[in-house]
């Protein structure tokens, strides 16, 4: 007896939604609330920068989380796997938010921050490739980028989740993020509910992976007596091409994603004096939550398209536009364009917030079908989740924080070039990347010749 779709959906779609709404909930204190509490040392500049640094510790993990969660995934099943990383994701998070600060143990706090935030990298780098092959490998023929798009809308939907409740106690507790009250409910013990209340999520999204069966691919591998014993080896031995072409491939999509959500953030409610906009922090979250809308409602129309039209040409398209979109920044972001503090062009940050979340949308949607389709049932899990996470180091590890550092010495408008030279890798690894749309995945992938 198969795996009923319904419950499939809601396992990949609920796992993932639980592990990014831990991810943002991390990126969203990170811009806001650990500067002030966790790095108080410095200048607000360089306590951004820092905050920004240990945000970046969890995409070293991930390649990490990739490795260990992908040699059980591929040894052992796609079920038990995806329950470690939920576990792993889910009690780092809760830890997060019973940690005290740097005033009451001082250098201690940002240790034990950067240590949870590796668990946290650890675990969603065994969770996003469990998830994409849950959904893949039980789909309907010719419907694979569709099911597969499923787990990607976990990522607007925590996210909405995530900021939504940071907005509401915001708003609930009269926090100002342009002029914080040290002393206040906020910066005390407010901060920390997100993080709490992150286990009940985790407790439900359990029970609903302990009610799966294993996909039925795995196990017509497992079967078949198809499994490697040691599926990283086997990877790197056989699909090494496979391997750089799907980092490549998700770069740009990481770049975006990261300018989008997390450095768009930190740059709209800096202060003037540290290069940014000053707006007050739930101004600007509602436009931000308002345009993440649009990212989850492109995510199905990407899985409808890549269906119907085929990976790489869809892909190609977007990634275009995502050339020329990263050439307006300076239009779209400079000061003296969109104004500061109260006189915000809201309009005009709206129409940029949208655009860039569709075509985030666009460029997410198919991915759990298109990295997972680059390699054979054996090594699936492992070589999905090391593209997709390599590609997390290179395209989001380091996109807040350069992000930053282009706009203290250059200007926001090298923040989009910044995006065009990542899409224009990106453009050139889906040139060279196969057709996989009607690919079996029982089958071994082919061996892709590099030019």
């Amino acid at each position: 007896m198969g795996v009923p779709r319904s419950r499939v959906v809601l396992a990949s779609l609920m796992g993932t939604t639980i592990e990014f709404y831990d991810f943002y909930v991390y990126a969203t204190a990170a811009v806001s609330v650990f500067p002030l509490i966790f790095f108080a040392a410095g200048d607000e500049g360089a306590a951004l920068l820092a905050s920004m640094a240990t945000f970046g510790a969890a995409f070293v993990a991930r390649p990490i989380g990739s490795v260990v969660f992908g040699h059980f995934g591929d040894r052992i099943g796609r079920k038990a796997t995806l329950i470690g990383s939920l576990l792993t994701m889910g009690i780092a998070t809760f830890l997060i938010g019973l940690l005290p600060t740097y005033f009451q143990i001082g250098l201690w706090a940002p240790a034990l921050l950067t240590i949870l935030r590796f668990c946290q990298g650890l675990g969603l780098g065994g969770e996003w490739s469990g998830a994409a092959l849950l959904a893949t490998e039980t789909a309907a023929k010719g419907k694979r980028a569709w099911a597969a798009m499923w787990p990607q809308l976990g990522a607007p939907i925590g996210f909405l989740l995530a900021n939504g409740l940071f907005l509401i106690l915001t708003l609930s507790f009269n926090h100002d993020s342009t002029n914080p009250d040290m002393d206040g409910a906020f910066l005390t013990w407010v901060w920390r509910l997100p993080f709490l209340l992150s286990v009940i999520m985790v407790v439900l999204g359990l029970y609903v992976r302990l009610r799966l069966q294993e996909t039925p691919v795995f196990q017509r591998a497992v079967d078949n007596d198809e499994r490697v014993k040691a599926p990283l080896g086997e990877v790197f031995r056989k699909n090494w091409k496979e391997l750089i072409l799907g980092t490549f491939i998700m770069l740009a999509t990481y770049v975006l994603f990261y300018l989008m959500t997390t450095w768009i953030l930190s740059y709209s409610i800096s202060s003037p004096e540290a290069s940014g906009l000053g707006v007050p922090y739930a101004d600007f979250l509602v436009l931000q939550l308002i345009g993440i809308l649009f990212f989850a409602a492109f995510v199905p129309v990407a899985g409808w398209l890549a269906d119907k039209f085929g990976r790489k040409p869809t892909l190609i398209v977007i990634t275009i536009l995502l050339i020329l979109f990263g050439l307006t920044f300076g239009w779209w972001l400079s000061a003296g364009s969109i104004g500061q503090g109260t006189e915000l062009n809201t309009t005009q940050m709206m129409i940029f917030l949208i655009v860039g979340m569709a075509l985030m949308g666009l460029t997410f949607g198919p991915m759990s079908a298109v990295l997972p389709e680059l390699f054979p049932t054996n090594t699936r899990y492992t070589g999905s989740g090391i593209a997709y996470n390599v590609s997390s180091i290179l395209g989001a590890a380091l996109t807040p924080f350069v992000a930053q550092w282009l706009v203290l010495n250059f200007s926001v408008a090298h923040v989009g070039y910044y995006l065009s030279f990542a899409s224009v890798l990106t453009l050139i690894a889906l040139i060279i990347a196969p057709e996989t749309k009607t690919k079996s995945l029982d089958t071994e992938a082919e061996t892709v010749t590099l030019p």
